[in-house]
Formats: C-alpha cells, sequence, structure tokens
C-alpha cells in the first residue's frame, strides 16, 4: 500500500491519534478495504484551501475542504464521505513538511466498499 505524505506527521480523526510512518501504515492497512488494484479506488477532492503562514516562525496552517469518491467496476462513482482538514506545517531546512492533520468527516455515505468496519456489519 502507498502511504501518503502525511505519513511523517501525526493524523487525528474519530481514533486516537496516529504519529509515524509505520503507524500510519498499519492504521490504513487495518482500515481501509483494499481491492484488486492495491488500492482503496478512492480520489480525495480537496477545496476551499485556505492557508496561514507564519513565515518567522517558519509554520504554518491550512483549512480545507474533503471529499472521498469511491469508484468500483460494480459500484458506480460517488462520494462515500465529506468533511474539514486542518493540517499544520512546519519548515525544515528550507523544506516545508505536514507535522498535523485533523481529520473531521461530517458526512457519511456507503462506505461498506471502503472501511473494513463498515464492511464487517451485518
Amino acid at each position: 500500500m502507498v502511504v501518503p505524505t502525511v505519513a511523517l506527521a501525526a493524523i487525528m480523526g474519530s481514533g486516537p491519534p496516529v504519529s509515524g510512518g509505520e503507524a500510519v501504515e498499519k492504521m490504513f492497512r487495518d482500515t481501509l478495504i483494499v481491492h484488486a488494484d492495491g488500492t482503496p479506488r478512492t480520489q480525495h477532492v480537496t477545496s476551499d484551501i485556505a492557508i496561514e503562514v507564519e513565515e518567522q516562525a517558519g509554520t504554518a496552517v491550512a483549512r480545507s475542504y474533503v471529499t472521498v469518491l469511491q469508484a468500483l467496476p460494480d459500484l458506480p462513482l460517488q462520494p462515500v464521505a465529506a468533511g474539514r482538514y486542518r493540517d499544520r506545517f512546519e519548515r525544515r531546512g528550507g523544506q516545508w513538511r505536514f507535522t498535523e492533520r485533523r481529520v473531521d468527516i461530517r458526512l457519511v455515505g456507503e462506505v461498506s466498499r471502503h472501511l473494513r468496519q463498515a464492511a464487517a456489519r451485518p
């Protein structure tokens, strides 16, 4: 499984915070259904991004909306979740890096083909 670049950051959502590449990868492996092509067959569309930079401190925060779309050979393209991202960044060695992502999913659709826990429900 490909782990997104936020793997070096702390990710906070509905469960306990997760940080570090291995822990983030495990969380994704334990949470997401991976299909035959090796992906969850989703696309995360991020919109209305607002970024505030504290240049002297070398930090930034960003707020955005996220819509998660999913499609499978037998499942038409559809939104399966929507919510907000609140991200923090810091500049290290001249490079900007994620330090934290807070995920607040507010709307949930048909996720039984996306999330293991939903698929396990009768």
